[in-house]
């Protein structure tokens, strides 16, 4: 009889399912491999049992999937990010929340090593957007709560880039993941990114966390292509839309645009008008043929 899983880890054509409080290996039915879809990590699934392992009989729906790092059905992504060193770019946060609000996914903002310096220049950026935006220290132990209070019972990939303390942060969260960046963790069995595989793990509070390797992992062309969508992922622009003189306005340099108007105004913050315009430009050239795949 078919159980219900999650899978939690893809591995060397082995998918590693929870159910309940057991992980069973399954390979996958061929019938994938036919179709040409492959069951990623997050995707809940149908499986078949048999002795010690079992068999991948049918993906259930997906809220979201991701092309790389290939995953599906989060909740939230947590960006780890620094004023101090090194300095997080907010061109990288930025693209990040477009991607998260690509697929309907909360951007959380975690900006770490506060004991440095204080992080209210970001603060202030993306908490005036809306974005759950949370301070924090993993030496002080400053915002841990709050942000173990934020994730708690969500499905959450954490990515930042190297040396702004993911994995300190994730210690901080809950000290059984035992994470460490110089030495391969006996839990999770891996090291400073010598690993490529996808893998979920269990936080506080029915968490489910994932780590990436960095802000690289997310490619905003592997997720979506239509520059004049792109508005529509700074949610602050939305209430300037329908004040843009012209239909299909790009709000870079057109006259009479609504959203160059508020960012005269100051209603829109001038470092994410910065992103949606370098964004806007590597998008509105895009063309699909280019980046097709031969066989």
């Amino acid at each position: 009889m078919a159980e219900k899983g999650t899978i939690f880890k893809a591995l060397s054509g082995f998918y590693y399912v929870k159910s309940g409080d057991e992980f069973v290996r399954c390979r996958a039915r061929g019938k994938f491999r036919h179709s040409k879809v492959t069951p990623l990590v997050g995707d809940e699934v149908l499986f078949t049992q048999s002795g010690n392992e079992g068999m991948v009989d049918e993906i259930l729906p997906r809220r979201n999937c991701f092309a790389r790092p290939a995953v599906a059905n989060l909740d939230c992504i947590v960006m780890v990010v620094s004023e101090a060193v090194p300095v997080t770019d907010t061109f990288l946060i930025d693209k990040m929340t477009a991607i998260a609000e690509h697929h309907s996914v909360e951007p959380v903002i975690c900006i770490n090593k506060c004991d440095i310096i204080s992080g209210d220049r970001l603060f202030e950026v993306y908490s005036s957007v809306g974005y759950k935006t949370i301070k924090t220290s993993a030496k002080t132990g400053e915002g841990i709560m709050e942000l173990r209070y934020a994730l708690s019972g969500k499905t959450s990939a954490f990515t930042g880039n190297s040396g702004v303390g993911k994995s300190s942060i994730l210690n901080a969260l809950e000290s059984d993941l035992n994470i460490k960046t110089d030495e391969v963790s006996i839990k999770l069995g891996r090291g400073k990114h010598t690993t490529r595989h996808i893998e979920f793990y269990e936080g506080p509070d029915g968490a489910v966390i994932a780590d990436t390797p960095g802000f690289s992992s997310f490619d905003l062309e592997n997720e979506f292509t239509d520059a004049a969508k792109l508005q529509y992922m700074f949610p602050e622009f939305k209430p300037y839309l329908e004040s843009c003189r012209f239909t299909g306005c790009g709000h870079v340099k057109e006259k009479g645009c609504g959203v160059r108007e508020a960012l005269k105004d100051g209603k829109i913050q001038k470092t994410r008008y910065e992103s949606y315009v370098r964004l806007y430009d590597q998008l509105k050239d895009y063309k699909e043929w280019e980046h097709k795949k031969t066989d």
